[in-house]
């Protein structure tokens, strides 16, 4: 009975599974609007100074700290993870994100932002206190009954750039490219499972000449499971207890992140068909490719990558611990 029940779920995966990869660019593709025809297209740019970057403070640096007084503008119900926006005394608006995946997420933006990859300016705070506070929708057990949130992630919001739409991983302007590999790359090395491509941003910017940036800009699922797993998310335990690499051929690897979501996912199977559907982008990825990140990413010094999990709030222990998982699975693509 087991296994004829292992065998139903199986077939079932299997077939969401091949339904999810054939649709998933034409449901997933959104028109980009508002770009300028003098604008360049751009999702990498090489970092020249990989080893004196500071990811303590990340693409946003010191000057860009959040600090001051903020106040309540509106909450955002986006995504699963409840956020709102606050304005700081400066008149800066800032995306607040609770829950499990601000330390990642600041963690993860900062190493995006090592080696070329365009990511937003995150700040982890362990404790904001909010002015007219509202009562939120989502996460109201958070916030504490003097309008304090904890263990929050800041995103700042850029006047010079505007949102303007959504990018697929399957069909974008970089598709075969080694810069698009290495951000898949970049997506195993971090565990960040949750690839749709509502999470990927294209952004306007106004400068000269204007740029389209092309950005992974929900991190949060990363330094976790390899896979959806509620118990187990932005746990650095099972950061730290998964593997790398699934399996290498003469050409090709296939990384363990992402992996199918955890078995009481399996029952749900608009979640189990959005999750298989994702799972190519960890697969047949050249080594080449990979090693080249490996490469910029072996440029960080020890003390550079324990300041990223610093910035993001993770104990002492968890830091090094972190640190320590990475480096190992640096030196893996280095070695491929």
């Amino acid at each position: 009975m087991y296994s004829k029940s292992k065998a139903i779920i199986a077939a079932a995966v299997l077939t969401v599974g091949s339904v999810g990869v054939v649709t998933q660019a034409k449901v997933n593709t959104r028109p980009i609007k508002g770009t300028s025809k003098n604008s360049a297209t751009v999702l990498w740019r090489e970092p020249q100074d990989i080893a004196s970057r500071d990811l303590f403070f990340g693409p946003g640096g010191k000057a860009h700290v959040p600090q001051g007084t903020f106040t309540f503008k509106e909450e955002d119900m986006a995504g699963y993870n409840p956020k709102f926006d606050v304005v700081d005394q400066d008149g800066v608006r800032w995306r607040v994100k609770l829950g499990p995946e601000a330390r990642p997420e600041t963690a993860a933006s900062r190493l995006m932002w090592a080696v070329g990859y365009f990511a937003n300016e995150d700040y982890f705070m362990p404790m904001l206190h909010v002015e007219k506070m509202q009562r939120l929708r989502r996460g109201r057990n958070l916030v504490s009954p003097e309008s304090n949130v904890y263990s929050v992630r800041l995103k700042r919001h850029l006047k010079d750039e505007k949102k303007i739409g959504y990018w697929c991983w399957a069909k974008n302007p970089f598709t075969g490219t080694r810069e698009w590999y290495g951000l898949r790359v970049m997506m195993a090395l971090m565990n960040n499972w949750d690839l749709k491509d509502d999470n990927n941003s294209v952004y306007l910017t106004s400068g000269e000449p204007p740029e389209e940036r092309y950005v992974v800009s929900d991190l949060g699922a990363s330094f976790g499971p390899t896979g959806m797993n509620s118990t187990t998310k932005g746990k650095p335990a099972a950061y730290c207890d998964s593997k790398l690499i699934k399996a290498i051929s003469p050409e090709f690897i296939d990384f363990s992140a992402p992996s199918g979501p955890a078995m009481i996912y399996y029952i749900d199977f608009p979640v189990l068909g959005r999750s298989v559907s994702q799972l190519w982008i960890g697969r047949h990825i050249p080594r080449k490719d990979a090693r080249w990140i490996g490469d910029l990413l072996a440029r960080l010094s020890p003390q550079q990558i324990r300041d990223a999990f610093r910035a993001a709030g993770y104990s002492k222990d968890e830091v090094e611990q972190l640190s320590t998982t990475l480096e190992r699975r640096i030196a893996e693509l280095e070695k491929l």
